[in-house]
């Protein structure tokens, strides 16, 4: 049974795929950024002809096929975790969780492969115009590869298009289009992209003003600048947008993520935002009488506006989501948690009823053990949940991380809105404390992608997959010290691939661009 699996066996197994998919994201979102960059500067050269163009867009290609090789790895292992410490997961929803996936290493993948050779190695080999299509096709397909592996995400955080068959104990695809355009993927492939945006940008800045700081290659210094910080500025400003959105959708379908992210115990009509706050650690359970706040400061109405674009609507807190009883847009009464479980259980046991039916040719008994546990089947997940305590995602974490990345994401705006006002109305080379700014805004643009995903992720938990599968019931078995000792073995892995692509970064930034060639 479920509940005889050690909790540290699931501990360390959320702690390795964790630490693989925080060390992905560092180099994917950089990935993105970059080919927008590059591509904008080639196309530069495309017009122009003017050599500068192409040996800046040369330099900065370069440092995205450094990158560019290091996220590959990862991201193998990261998909490998799937059959190997979440095999109860892949059974389960592998045909749906599995299609996009395969779309991504066949699509995706090859289309970079294919492209990315042209674009190194396809200088005065290929005519420019096929060049530059090669070096926007490269973009484009990390970017399909990254709306691939959303769709997969988006999917977790809002199961749909997808039927429960009883007979294979497995939840299969029946709607591939729903699955592949659902609203959760394509916010979360929008903001992710844009995140990747901005990061790219500030990496471009931060670099550009590096070379300014030493007195080099001024000239490509800022015209690298003038490009990134208008892009970088477009794309956070569209980040807050779908940001917004996202809110919105969570609010809709996630309910207790938007509740563990603002501190939010007990639902109110015309809910403010808190802007500024800091929670007190002595609060454990829901119901326990302590006020979640040492302090707030709150903005009036606006979590009612984002969850339901209504200033004076109701919003559930954690309180409310667990006893259930309040109304919801449809007009029926939510269930409370408890109810659910009850539900929860009832399916899966009438599961075991009906597959020992049918297996003993007692069909009366199948039919009538089937039609309850299709009654009930929403709630299947919540037949492996043994406390109402256990649905509420670690709300500090959740909070603090949403607050770093929205304060960062206002910080990244003023940021290149005074870049672009230095560089065009100043005189930027003179300006060294912005340029130590900018240097220092780099692991800046690192840290906001990262809380992000720690909102995204830690926020529907307990679910591996929002309200049909817990961690507890998707964790494969296996010994506490097997992983454990590949924890380990990764954090050194990976620690190494990290310094190794610093150290050759820094080693290519160094050189400089070859701009006199």
């Amino acid at each position: 049974m479920v509940e005889s699996i050690d909790s540290s066996l699931i501990d360390w197994s959320r702690a390795q795929f964790a630490l693989t998919a925080m060390y992905h994201w560092v180099f994917v979102p950089l990935t993105l950024g970059l080919a927008v960059v590059m591509g904008i500067m080639e196309t530069l050269y495309y017009k122009t002809g003017d050599e500068f163009w192409k040996n800046t867009a040369k330099f900065w290609m370069k440092l995205f096929g450094i990158n560019f090789a290091v996220g590959v790895a990862t991201g193998l292992i990261l998909e490998f975790q799937f059959g190997t410490n979440w095999s109860n997961y892949s059974w389960f929803v592998g045909d749906i969780f599995g299609a996009p996936l395969a779309i991504e290493g066949i699509l995706a993948f090859f289309m970079e492969a294919t492209f990315i050779a042209v674009m190194f190695f396809g200088w005065n080999k290929v005519s420019k115009g096929y060049h530059l299509a090669s070096t926007w096709l490269t973009g484009l397909g990390a970017t399909i590869s990254a709306w691939w592996i959303l769709v997969a995400n988006g999917w977790m955080q809002y199961p749909i298009g997808m039927e429960f068959n009883p007979d294979t104990m497995r939840n299969e695809m029946v709607d591939f289009w729903a699955v592949a355009t659902s609203p959760m993927a394509v916010q979360k492939f929008f903001h992710s992209i844009l995140s990747g945006w901005v990061l790219g940008a500030i990496f471009v800045v931060g670099v550009s003003c590096w070379f300014l700081l030493k007195n080099r290659e001024k000239r490509f210094a800022l015209a690298s600048i003038k490009i990134a910080a208008i892009f970088g500025l477009v794309s956070s400003v569209l980040i807050a947008v779908t940001g917004d959105q996202s809110g919105y959708l969570v609010a809709k379908t996630q309910p207790m993520k938007l509740a563990a992210v603002e501190g939010f115990y007990e639902g109110r009509d015309e809910a403010g935002l808190v802007a500024i706050g800091m929670l007190d650690p002595s609060k454990k359970t829901y119901n326990d009488g302590v006020d979640p706040f040492i302090f707030r400061m709150e903005i009036p109405y606006a979590l009612s506006f984002l969850a339901k674009r209504d200033v004076n609507a109701f919003v559930p807190g954690i309180s409310d989501i667990i006893e259930g009883g309040y109304t919801l847009e449809d007009g029926t009464k939510a269930l409370s948690a408890q109810e659910k479980m009850e539900m929860g259980k009832l399916a899966v046991s009438s599961l075991g009823i009906y597959r020992e039916a049918k297996k003993a040719g007692r069909s009366e008994e199948a039919d009538a053990a089937l039609t309850v546990l299709m009654e009930n089947v929403k709630y299947f997940g919540y037949g492996y949940i043994n406390d109402v305590n256990d649905l509420v995602p670690n709300v500090p974490l959740n909070f603090y991380a949403f607050r770093v990345m929205v304060i960062l994401g206002g910080y990244f705006i003023l940021f290149f809105m005074l870049m672009i006002f230095f560089i065009y109305k100043k005189d930027l080379t003179k300006m060294k404390w912005m340029q130590w700014i900018a240097l220092l805004t780099i692991p800046l643009g690192y840290i906001a992608g990262q809380a992000g995903w720690i909102v995204a992720e830690c926020g529907r938990q307990p679910w591996a997959i929002q309200d049909l599968l817990p961690v507890n019931a998707a964790i494969s078995r296996l010994q506490t010290g097997s992983v454990q000792t590949t924890f380990f073995i990764f954090v050194v892995l990976f620690t190494v691939m990290l310094v190794a692509e610093v150290s050759i970064l820094l080693r290519e930034i160094k050189k400089g661009p070859m701009i006199n060639n």
